[in-house]
């Protein structure tokens, strides 16, 4: 990589803190129905915000955008660290900032209160583009829009048909992520997948639905074509926890994003078991037990403003175990059987 001067460095000594350091450079993009603008001290920070948030399918907003400032300043280029990969990004707290740290050189400062934040990155972390997108970037861009317009954050995916919608929950590896590939390969309105925002006060659910992240072994499940094609091309990235899947681009025109919000009408906590008959795939929940399903599956959720709201309001509607089947298109289909079945109900 070339080297790369930041501006505003030339004299420390006059500006410490780079309080007059300039951002030459600027982007502005809607994301979770929201304008972020990104002014950046250097043109390859705006990269990876292009490649998270160019090209995402656009709703036509009713009301005026929220609005959220988040400023990218590129540090010098430090001695080659000691690590074969940036350490994982550690959480603080504090007079009303939020703050996620890889080191002294590459940290996330949140003004969730004003609405801002500060990315600083080092020359050489920008050999990491992943983790400068997705634990730096990403993580701001998250919990602004989080904290800022009410939204519960949860891990998990969501599908729907004719805006309705159906939450993916459950586990690391139950298969969540297969299911939400075949729900779009199917025809399904896809959200997003691994981070899903909940407005608990309607109970509608959007995302970012620019990638799929999928492991190798659900490739058995598709057919030879295109579609197999565009994931098996598609970059491969790393979870923390090892696990290697690939980066899918759902901005490449396969399948359908929804460009709306989706209104939930039930979820399901995605299970590894096979179910023995497809007729059993779906197994309710009692209304006593999601509460508690619920709190152990969305921990960090389950500290925030709005759980308890959202947790009664989806306690209201069809919640349930889904086993897998024998083939992912009948997970699918089960949770078309959801969504039909409401809509009937309330027609």
């Amino acid at each position: 990589m070339a080297q790369i001067t930041p501006p505003g460095i030339g004299d420390i000594g006059a500006d410490p803190f780079f309080e007059r350091s300039p951002y030459p450079f600027a982007m502005v993009k809607t994301i979770l129905g929201a304008r972020f603008r990104f002014d950046s001290t250097h043109p390859a920070l705006l990269e990876p915000v292009e490649a998270a948030y160019g090209g995402l399918p656009r709703d036509v907003p009713g009301s005026p955008l929220p609005s959220f400032h988040l400023e990218l300043r590129l540090s010098p280029r430090r001695p080659a660290p000691a690590w074969d990969e940036p350490p994982p990004v550690l959480t603080q707290s504090g007079a009303g900032l939020l703050c996620g740290i890889v080191d002294a050189a590459n940290y996330v400062i949140i003004d969730h209160g004003r609405q801002r934040a500060l990315v600083v990155v080092s020359e050489d972390m920008l050999d990491w583009p992943y983790h400068v997108r997705y634990e730096l970037i990403e993580f701001a861009v998250f919990v602004l829009a989080a904290r800022g317009m009410d939204l519960l954050p949860l891990h998990g995916a969501c599908l729907g048909t004719d805006g309705r919608g159906v939450l993916l929950l459950g586990a690391s590896g139950a298969g969540k992520s297969t299911l939400a590939l075949h729900g779009l390969l199917e025809g399904m309105d896809f959200v997003a997948e691994d981070a899903i925002f909940v407005d608990p006060r309607s109970m509608e659910a959007r995302g970012v639905g620019n990638f799929l992240h999928v492991r190798e072994d659900a490739l058995r499940f598709i057919d030879e074509g295109p579609m197999r094609r565009w994931i098996a091309h598609s970059p491969t990235i790393r979870r923390r926890s090892g696990v290697e899947k690939f980066e899918a681009d759902l901005r490449q025109g396969y399948g359908h994003v929804a460009t709306a919000p989706l209104a939930l009408v039930g979820a399901v906590f995605v299970s590894a078991e096979i179910a023995a008959d497809e007729a059993d795939m779906l197994v309710p929940l009692a209304h006593d037990d999601i509460a508690t399903r619920l709190l152990a599956d969305q921990p960090y959720a389950a500290g925030q403003s709005g759980w308890h709201r959202f947790v009664h309001r989806l306690s209201e509607m069809d919640v349930h175990v889904l086993r897998r089947g024998r083939h992912p298109r009948a997970s699918v289909d089960a949770l078309r059987s959801l969504l039909t079945s409401r809509h009937v109900a309330s027609a």
